[in-house]
């Protein structure tokens, strides 16, 4: 694939080391293209190394006029990149835009080293925002609200402001907990609930997702192996975590992904719990806190080295 366009901020960044809120990417041939307006131009300069900076005040008029230059005759796009009129903008310059679906994801399952480097140190980074999480939680965490709770796992995550968020942090209490993206209430804190704590960070760029749940005492943590007040919970406890563990040890590369989603599925199907397995099994994770391979029941791809999935 010679020639192709990108507009959003990861697939970009992912090909010349930067991106900002306003530009496109094109590729054509073995020439590269960075259009951007006059707000970016020298970032974009000092950080870009394998493409030429365009600096414009109508991207997608530079980038028809780049594309009469060059003559090309095709060029692919992804059709949820771009908005109706910017396609429509990019076709008056007579190239056939062909439609290529998350193609910029495909290209970016599989990992270099590098990138599970930066992965590894996002995940450490964030577990250990974890645990300091839980000890502002043992000292001050009890009569708070979700929503207090929440602003301050934003503080902690972020180490006021050092890293930036994966996605906005779940802080669920009791019954709040038991939905997957759950909103903060004004639910307050009180000894002996069970708690949610859904967050992750970003090291340069790279991100991380962790999901635990906890019984709150003045021991909280957010390790493995948590005691529940009723045997119920701990019942429930127990099975996900028992899916979890067993799913990892059985997934292996050239497994389809629907197969290791099948793994957790059946386990918890068998534990009398399958109809509250709303949720997919996992995901990719990498520039995007969402990304391929989709560990769910209908995803059909095939696990390869180097891909780097949550469970």
């Amino acid at each position: 694939m010679q020639n192709y366009i990108l507009k959003d901020e990861n697939s970009v960044f992912y090909e010349c080391g930067y991106s900002c809120d306003n530009e496109i990417f094109l590729k054509i041939g073995d020439e590269a293209y960075f259009f951007t307006d006059a707000r970016y131009t020298q970032d974009a300069k000092d950080h870009i190394k394998n493409a030429q900076v365009i600096e414009s005040k109508d991207l997608l008029k530079s980038v028809r006029e780049i594309l009469r230059k060059n003559r090309a005759k095709k060029l692919f796009f992804d059709p949820k990149d771009f908005t109706t009129f910017e396609f429509e903008e990019l076709k008056k310059s007579g190239i056939y835009l062909a439609p290529k679906p998350n193609f910029s994801w495909k290209k970016r399952a599989i990992k270099s080293e590098e990138e599970i480097a930066l992965i590894k140190n996002s995940v450490k980074i964030n577990n250990l925002a974890f645990d300091r999480y839980s000890s502002y939680l043992k000292n001050s965490g009890i009569g708070k609200s979700e929503k207090f709770l929440q602003y301050k796992a934003k503080e902690i995550l972020s180490n006021f402001g050092e890293f930036d968020l994966s996605f906005e942090p779940i802080f669920a209490i009791n019954e709040n907990s038991a939905k997957p993206h759950a909103h903060p209430t004004s639910k307050i804190l009180k000894e002996k609930d069970l708690v949610l704590f859904d967050a992750g960070i970003k090291y340069k760029r790279y991100c991380s997702d962790r999901t635990r749940t906890s019984f709150f005492t003045q021991n909280i943590d957010f390790n493995f192996g948590q005691k529940f007040k009723t045997k119920k919970i701990q019942k429930v406890y127990d099975l996900v975590l028992k899916a979890h563990d067993e799913t990892i040890k059985r997934a292996r590369s050239g497994m389809l992904a629907k197969d290791i989603d099948k793994i957790a599925r059946e386990i918890i199907d068998k534990g009398g719990f399958g109809d509250f397995f709303i949720h997919s099994t996992g995901h990719g994770v990498g520039l995007d806190i969402h990304e391929m391979p989709f560990i769910s029941p209908k995803s059909s791809i095939v696990i390869e080295e180097n891909m780097v999935f949550t469970i």
